[in-house]
């Protein structure tokens, strides 16, 4: 229980919510390698902005998320602090 509430503290916080939130994850139809490049761009630069960044990608790692921008990191630099194959 303690977790959860500590988690929705710091999402509560974090710079992300609102409409940006779209920037996170690629869409549904699919998009070409520069549209993702300026997607994640964009995301990483909310990400700078976050008073919660921290606790974003720690939860991002212990959780082994491998999908989205999270704690400014993408799926392909977490796999690495994970120490998962890419």
């Amino acid at each position: 229980m303690a977790w959860s509430l500590t988690y929705q503290d710091w999402q509560n916080k974090a710079a992300c919510r609102g409409p940006q939130s779209l920037e996170f994850y690629p869409p549904a139809h699919g998009e070409r390698r520069e549209e993702k490049q300026h997607r994640e761009q964009r995301a990483k630069a909310i990400c700078r902005t976050c008073p919660v960044n921290t606790e974003c990608l720690d939860f991002a790692i212990g959780g082994r998320e491998l999908h989205g921008i999270w704690g400014g990191t993408t799926e392909v630099e977490r796999r690495g602090l994970i120490g998962l194959s890419v």
